[in-house]
């Protein structure tokens, strides 16, 4: 029995443009254009004979058929998704893939997996350290723990770890350091990619919470480095200052290579989230992962109070 059946790229670039309402943040996700997104939602609306978005200047809206479509259709993807998961797992059901950005995965994750080895000795877990987001199919990924505001359209994610930002250096150079003022007198170390987030904490918005009055080329003037990980190794081995989240510098505070200098905390924008697609969850393994991250951010989380009472 043949079937009429639309097609199947014209169908994933659909249900992903009705989720984000957006052609270009779809294409992020399908990594292809937004052109190419509009492209085949524009052979998916001829082949069925109407349109499904009213275009706007810069975003898209699902008309009243667009909506009734996507409904159907984003139930049957997720279907197809939880099938074809449990499918290509049948033989490879012990390994758990997490993604997370390369300083996360170095600076929190892996000093705590030795835990998580001995509690769940039969359960193979594959690390990846990423900066930009994955596709979960595609790259054959579990789990992501992401930095952002938590929102993620069509996945499930679960709040983690918030950030708090400290001025922090080697004892040596701690010891030096009186009052937020004298870290002016010092090497200042910078996280390029930190810089690049919108509203992450970094030196001039540390000094602005402060209220030091610092000129702008003193507060950008150091060393740059292009992940907080490499930062945080500069300031420990001595190079300098540096402005980072008790999320990633938590671990070199505790062994003592770190000292938080004097200053107010900054509250930092975003946190950290466990996201993963809902499928994923249907597989004991996965949820093992999923249960151990939430107690090990619960346990740090409160070792964070602990320390600030």
């Amino acid at each position: 029995m043949s079937r009429t059946l639309p097609p199947m790229l014209a169908i994933r670039a659909f249900e992903a443009a009705a989720r984000h309402g957006s052609f270009v943040r779809a294409g992020e996700e399908l990594c292809v254009s937004a052109g190419a997104v509009g492209h085949q939602v524009r052979l998916l609306e001829e082949w069925l004979g109407r349109p499904l978005f009213e275009r706007k200047a810069r975003s898209v809206e699902l008309n009243e058929s667009g909506r009734r479509y996507f409904v159907e259709v984003h139930q049957l993807l997720e279907e197809l998704e939880r099938a074809s998961l449990a499918l290509r797992r049948t033989d490879d059901d012990t390994q758990v893939t997490v993604t997370a950005m390369p300083s996360f995965v170095t600076r929190w994750l892996m000093p705590r997996l030795g835990r998580f080895t001995a509690l769940h000795p039969h359960i193979e877990v594959r690390v990846l350290g990423s900066v930009p987001p994955v596709d979960f199919a595609r790259d054959h990924v579990d789990l992501a723990i992401r930095l952002g505001s938590g929102t993620y359209p069509g996945l499930v994610s679960d709040m983690l770890l918030p950030e708090t930002y400290h001025a922090v250096a080697h004892p040596s150079l701690a010891a030096q350091i009186c009052r937020p003022a004298d870290v002016t007198a010092f090497a200042l170390l910078h996280d390029e990619y930190e810089q690049r987030i919108p509203a992450q904490v970094d030196w001039p918005r540390w000094c602005a919470a402060q209220g030091l009055q610092v000129s702008a080329q003193r507060r950008r003037q150091g060393l740059r480095f292009s992940h907080t990980y490499l930062t945080l190794d500069a300031a420990a081995a001595g190079a300098g200052l540096a402005v980072a989240s008790d999320v990633l510098a938590g671990e070199a505070l505790k062994l003592g290579q770190l000292q938080c200098l004097p200053g107010a905390p900054v509250k930092g924008p975003y946190r950290y989230y466990l996201v993963h697609p809902p499928a994923a969850a249907h597989r004991p393994q996965v949820q093992a992962v999923c249960d151990w991250l939430r107690q090990e951010a619960a346990d740090f989380r409160r070792d964070v109070r602990t320390r600030s009472e």
